[in-house]
């Protein structure tokens, strides 16, 4: 997974894909909030969900994964801290999937680690359109080819620098410390293992999956298979589409349309003029992204599809895309059969669950082996 120890004097972060990392809270910057999670130990070699929060951000503080205003950002990042109740300072940021390069390569196997670097560098120049020294790039060993010990899988991560600078200046000017930065698409990942392990017979082995995650203004696609993404895909359709009609429709504010979206509130009409063509529209692109799946990959079919992000807790969402698409359709949620600490009110967190995949997949970041 990609990770930083976030030195930038050098262009390999050789933390980038470290392992275990000090006590974090899982930080998810999206187009519309920031989401934190903490998580512990809860003494049995399980995990306990100590506290999580999510903060609102004004409109257009950040727009396509990039930070407009950081002010802005780091204050409602600052705010949210302080609501959330913690002493841990210490980060865990993402990047978007859409901002990092990845590569998976083979090379001979038994090199030394500066003659990997050299290569790694090398190769990295064919795919990264962008000159070295304006990059962040690392790489992660993944095994040997199957069938083949003299050969190594390596995957090749790359950024701009300053799409991870203007992070680590959010996380610097609210009083905290970006210790570890993935990639959004591998966070959200992490987290489905929990549910992977938890929910699917014989804990999701050779079985396809696809995960989809509607956010405000994205819906990406990862398709995995045994653990290993085999496909994916990102479309312009998500839940700031229901917000504009609710603006619309109702006379309200796009503040006034967040907070009916998830307090109630909208006269009786809302369901089925506004939220039922909505659902439908997100069990068409789902639909559509499926068939964009099999028709440019070796799959005809997928097993499971694990609805995330905001839009997952519209309720019914499961069964009218499960309809529409004939696939089994989930609702992601990384703690269940996870400990509740008793600030952790479980109404609320049975609809939040979905949309704090990310955060939840970096505050994992501490118990990673």
């Amino acid at each position: 997974m990609l990770r930083g120890n976030l030195d930038f004097s050098i262009d390999f972060l050789r933390g980038l894909f470290q392992s275990k990392a000090p006590t974090v809270i899982g930080v998810d910057i999206s187009s519309s909030s920031i989401k934190l999670v903490e998580l512990s130990d809860d003494g049995t070699n399980g995990l306990r969900l100590e506290r999580y929060h999510i903060e609102p951000l004004p409109k257009d503080a950040l727009s396509e994964g990039n930070i407009n205003n950081l002010d802005t950002v780091a204050e409602s990042l600052r705010n949210g801290w302080k609501r959330m109740g913690t002493r841990v300072k210490n980060l865990a940021l993402a990047l978007p999937t859409a901002a990092v390069i990845t590569k998976r390569i083979l090379v001979p196997a038994g090199q030394r680690e500066d003659e990997l670097e050299i290569q790694v560098e090398a190769e990295a120049n064919q795919y990264i359109p962008f000159a070295l020294d304006e990059v962040n790039l690392d790489f992660c060993i993944l095994g040997h080819v199957p069938g083949n010990e003299a050969e190594l899988e390596v995957l090749i991560a790359a950024s701009r620098k300053d799409k991870v600078e203007d992070r680590v200046a959010v996380a610097e000017a609210s009083g905290l410390k970006a210790l570890v930065m993935d990639v959004e698409s591998f966070a959200v990942q992490t987290s489905f293992d929990l549910i992977e392990r938890k929910q699917l017979p014989n804990g999701g082995k050779d079985q396809t999956i696809a995960i989809v995650d509607v956010g405000t203004n994205l819906t990406n696609v990862n398709v995995l298979r045994n653990g290993s993404s085999v496909y994916m895909r990102e479309a312009p359709f998500g839940g700031n589409q229901l917000t504009q009609v609710i603006c619309s429709r109702y006379n309200l504010s796009v503040q006034e349309a967040e907070a009916a979206k998830r307090a109630g509130g909208l006269p009786g009409s809302y369901e089925c003029e506004v939220l039922r063509p909505f659902s439908d529209m997100l069990a068409l692109e789902v639909a559509r992204a499926l068939q964009f799946f099999y028709t440019s990959t070796k799959f005809s079919g997928v097993d499971y599809i694990l609805l995330c992000g905001g839009c997952a807790s519209i309720p019914g969402i499961d069964q009218i895309v499960q309809q529409r698409t004939q696939v089994s359709t989930l609702i992601a949620n990384p703690f269940v059969g996870m400990a509740n600490s008793s600030r952790i009110n479980p109404r609320h967190l049975a609809v939040d669950a979905p949309s704090l995949m990310v955060a939840c997949g970096l505050a994992l970041r501490r118990f990673d082996s």
